[in-house]
């Protein structure tokens, strides 16, 4: 019998928690945990509309900047490329403060030892190592743009020894991501992104980037969520979207158990759904890598990806068919949907 939730964590994956978790008839006993903030994030319109689905508002990205534009250089020799994209750009501080958790306790008292435990922030429990991908870090800087850029246009470019991913902001101010070497060595190289920055202003911290998934995920008492479960290269992946949808499932599952399912299959659906997920993202990851260069700062990134494609290959192995599937934000037995259509 679960009485109440424990959520640790104060990101995407942790608010959308709160909210799906609201009115299960479950106490919810939130534990923010301060931690640096992205400066800036580029949440598509898939992920806008998922945010408005799990918070009940259309207005959750009214007013703010919007990308319409793509300029992609990528690869050696690469031909500069336009394609067009929507999304918005926003604080991660904005963001969260747009989606507030219901209110709830800020204490774990009164918890039990049936009670469960949503872990979206680190440290996970001592049985749980994590694997990592990659060695890539990313540094983000605040940079000034030159005069006539245009606010509605992001820039990619791959270089010998990394990438550069240009963000326009407010005021002719802009953040630039500098993923392998540092900033100044790569714009050194640049032409695309480097010819629309006229100064970088400071440097705002650095952190890791390459693909990261914890094993163990989940078991009877608690499960990993955002970015405690999972990590992802930002040039293949929208964080905020990967964090809203694993909150989702989490939440879906908590209430399937608390609902008296089968603990064992639902833990094993839950670990299966998300290294299934992650085993995408590593896929995408793999093919922009393996194009954007051939020095040896790329071949060891490549080399990474397909050994974190092995892994989750490995961990797949009899994992079978799903039993289990989403039906909005509720957790349903396949077998049991079946059986309400006949």
């Amino acid at each position: 019998m679960i009485g109440a939730i424990r959520i640790r964590g104060d990101g995407v994956a942790a608010r959308c928690c709160a909210r799906l978790l609201e009115g299960s008839g479950l106490r919810l006993i939130l534990e923010p945990l301060d931690r640096p903030k992205v400066p800036a994030l580029m949440v598509s319109d898939a992920t806008q509309n998922l945010l408005g689905d799990v918070f009940e508002r259309r207005d959750l990205f009214d007013s703010l900047p919007r990308i319409r534009k793509r300029i992609v250089s990528w690869g050696e020799h690469a031909r500069t490329r336009a394609f067009p994209h929507s999304a918005v750009v926003v604080a991660e501080i904005d963001l969260l403060d747009r989606i507030r958790p219901p209110l709830a306790s800020s204490s774990g008292e009164g918890c039990s030892e049936e009670d469960w435990t949503i872990l979206t922030s680190r440290p996970l429990p001592s049985t749980s190592v994590e694997h990592q991908f990659g060695t890539r870090t990313a540094k983000a800087s605040r940079v000034k743009l030159k005069t006539g850029h245009d606010v509605h246009t992001c820039w990619v470019e791959s270089l010998e020894r990394g990438w550069l991913f240009l963000l326009p902001g407010n005021g002719g101010e802009g953040w630039l991501l500098s993923v392998g070497d540092v900033a100044s060595s790569l714009l050194g190289e640049s032409r695309v992104v480097a010819a629309q920055i006229s100064e970088v202003a400071s440097t705002a911290g650095s952190f890791l980037c390459h693909p990261r998934i914890a094993e163990v995920l989940c078991a009877p008492g608690w499960l990993a969520c955002g970015t405690a479960a999972m990590s992802f290269d930002p040039l293949c992946g929208d964080g905020a979207g990967y964090a809203s949808r694993e909150a989702i499932l989490g939440a879906a599952v908590v209430r399937a158990v608390a609902a008296g399912g089968d603990v064992d299959a639902i833990m094993a659906h839950y670990r299966t759904r998300l290294v299934a997920g992650f085993k995408r993202h590593l896929e995408v990851c793999l093919e922009f890598y393996q194009t954007g260069g051939s020095g040896p700062w790329w071949n060891q990134e490549v080399n990474s990806l397909r050994g974190g494609l092995e892994w989750c290959r490995q961990q797949l192995i009899g994992a079978g068919c799903f039993r289990y599937r989403l039906n909005g934000f509720a957790l349903e037995s396949i077998d049991q949907a079946t059986s309400h259509r006949t």
